[in-house]
């Protein structure tokens, strides 16, 4: 019951930290100091990715209108719009699963730690800050997500594949920086990065189950799964709140949080 008790923490810890751009990685790594599951070391390199797959069902709960590519009552019809915004998103896939692919193991060695985690926290905290001061009276000129070209979600993909190398970056938080940058409104930001999540954490949660299999206690197995339904429930609070959120305010108070949070976590490992 007490390992039950600590997996619902934990999907409540991914389904809020996995949408809003403050790094689910950074949270987990504290998380974890403080709340150990009783698993092995290979559950839980897998858990950390595979719970994932909770929040991804929160995105297709909420948007299916605007990513399932058949309209059911004509025909049925296809939606050559959606077919093309898929394309999009696959390109803007495409530098992260490369990338990924081939250096997955190397940068988790090399990264992997909660002074990598803090560092990128703080910049990418300093980031947001910059780019909202930057944007303050400028008008985005993509408001549309058809507006996103290929060459945009390319560039958008670019920033993703930052979050790949360096955990505590945070996916969504480099992707909507980057889509910031090169004129995307803060709405249209948020919602193609939610819809770039889904190949890459699908993908992402393949590989770790390809890696380590379901070999795992009947335990181990019942935490993966509470874990995913608690991440999807409260994903789904929070990827309303996140839409309501920013149309009316920036996302700067997220840079603040993640630079309090980065200096926490580089002042805690540096004097425990």
């Amino acid at each position: 019951m007490l390992e039950i008790l600590k997996a619902i923490l934990f999907g409540v810890v991914e389904g809020i930290t996995e949408w809003l751009p403050i790094s689910s990685t950074g949270h987990m790594i504290l998380l974890d100091e403080f709340v150990k599951l009783d698993v092995s070391e290979e559950f839980w390199e897998m858990f950390l990715v595979v719970i994932q797959l909770g929040a991804i069902l929160a995105v297709v709960l909420l948007f299916w209108n605007k990513i399932f590519p058949f309209d059911l009552k004509k025909k049925p019809h296809v939606k050559k719009d959606v077919f093309t915004l898929w394309f999009k998103i696959l390109v803007a896939c495409v530098p992260a699963a490369v990338i990924g692919l081939a250096f997955d193991d190397v940068f988790d060695a090399l990264f992997y730690n909660p002074w990598c985690v803090a560092i990128a926290l703080i910049v990418f905290g300093i980031a947001f800050i910059i780019i909202e001061n930057r944007n303050k009276n400028l008008n985005p000129h993509i408001t549309d997500l058809s507006q996103i070209s290929y060459k945009t979600a390319l560039m958008i993909g670019l920033f993703q594949l930052i979050a790949a190398v360096f955990p505590g970056t945070s996916r969504s938080g480099a992707t909507i920086v980057g889509a910031l940058l090169i004129g995307v409104s803060r709405t249209v930001a948020a919602e193609f990065t939610f819809f770039l999540a889904i190949p890459v954490m699908l993908g992402a949660s393949l590989l770790k189950l390809l890696k380590f299999g379901f070999a795992f206690s009947g335990t181990e197995l019942t935490i993966l799964f509470v874990g995913m339904v608690v991440a999807f429930l409260v994903s789904v609070i929070v990827i309303k709140f996140l839409m309501d959120y920013i149309k009316k305010h920036d996302f700067k108070v997220f840079g603040w949080y993640r630079i309090v949070l980065g200096v926490i976590v580089l002042l805690y490992f540096m004097f425990r």
